[in-house]
């Protein structure tokens, strides 16, 4: 079973299976109906009618099945409630990583067990291998489109029976074997980043409109010095993020950024650049993936946010989380985001970062 958006990546995936004599059966899956979300945009990305019909055509043209699977309801009561959650708590949530991790790969086993498939593939570019008795998920060959950051939530359940081929090519390859398969256009379609549910990037106006009192409700809190010296008012806590320098719409006269968000109180606090940067974090809901468990002290690579290069560090567990402490300060620890933890390529753990100091 493979999940085909009808992008250039998926259907190169789908295509390329197809080829080495897999029975294929494409799958695309409808998260979210943009149009029902109130936005100023049209549907894009991996939600639209003509990614929809691109995937299918795919299929058509080569002669395996397709169908599209609406898992609307499932995921919108996972992932928008806990994107929407999370920013009322003052963290900055992740749903990629949520929705790969407790959405998309469950519907994907699912139906594949329904259907007598083996196996479930992906465009991703991840490698997995199996290693004493563990699926290990690691880099993929081209580091400029790695994408295990955002599926380090993955069990060996799932990683033991999905595919990844795109793992050991560079993007230029995949467009070019797009090219050669006849797909021209496809070969030269832009990537979309955006948050499938936000698809035009405004997750402050996506809040408005999921909780209409919102506004109202955190309107006119303190923006706070790190002395805790109030200079201002801002338009509520949920509407920031750590690290954020523009949009602040106050003037202190230098670069100011927000450090901290107090929910309790509504409080943003303000600093400057250097008030960024931390040194240790504590990491929680952990998945393990190389190891069925982190040793104390363990040296590791570790990465705060999707296009961080990784910071050296080591990891001491407490309890059910685990402390990191870095060889040297990193800028903008945000609650909420995921860590991931890297041996060389492999990815040892992930977590969600519940405070950085």
């Amino acid at each position: 079973m493979v999940a085909m958006s009808g992008g250039i990546d998926s259907t190169v995936t789908a295509l390329m299976l197809h080829n080495q004599g897999y029975d294929v059966v494409g799958i695309t899956m409808k998260t979210w109906d943009y149009a029902t979300s109130g936005g100023g945009k049209k549907e894009t990305g991996c939600c639209n009618l003509d990614s929809f019909n691109d995937a299918r055509m795919a299929a058509v043209e080569h002669g395996f099945p397709h169908y599209i699977l609406d898992i609307r309801e499932e995921f919108g009561g996972f992932v928008i409630d806990n994107f929407v959650e999370e920013y009322i708590a003052g963290r900055t949530p992740n749903p990629c990583v949520l929705c790969n991790t407790h959405i998309k790969w469950s519907a994907l086993l699912k139906r594949a067990n329904a259907l007598d498939c083996d196996y479930i593939a992906t465009g991703h570019y991840v490698n997995v291998r199996e290693e004493n008795s563990r699926f290990v998920l690691s880099k993929a060959k081209d580091l400029t489109k790695d994408q295990s950051y955002v599926l380090w939530g993955l069990g060996q359940d799932c990683l033991s029976r999905s595919l990844y081929p795109l793992g050991g090519y560079l993007k230029t390859e995949v467009r070019q074997m797009a090219y050669d398969m006849g797909y021209k256009e496809l070969a030269k379609k832009a990537e979309s980043y955006e948050i499938c549910f936000v698809p035009d990037n405004d997750y402050r106006g996506f809040l408005k409109r999921q909780l209409p009192e919102l506004e109202a409700q955190v309107a006119d809190g303190d923006f706070v010095l790190t002395d805790g010296k109030k200079i201002g008012k801002h338009r509520g806590y949920p509407f920031y993020t750590i690290g954020q320098r523009k949009g602040l719409e106050i003037a202190v006269g230098k670069p100011m950024f927000v450090t901290k968000i107090i929910p309790e109180t509504n409080t943003v606090v303000l600093g400057e650049a250097h008030e960024l940067q931390q040194s240790e974090m504590m990491v929680a809901g952990l998945n393990m993936i190389k190891y069925d468990s982190i040793p104390d002290n363990m040296p590791a690579t570790t990465k705060i946010r999707y296009k961080d290069p990784g910071t050296e560090s080591i990891l001491m567990p407490e309890g059910d989380m685990v402390r990191v402490k870095f060889d040297h300060s990193v800028n903008s620890i945000a609650p909420g985001q995921s860590a991931v933890f890297y041996e060389g390529d492999d990815v040892v753990a992930g977590g969600v970062i519940r405070m950085g100091f």
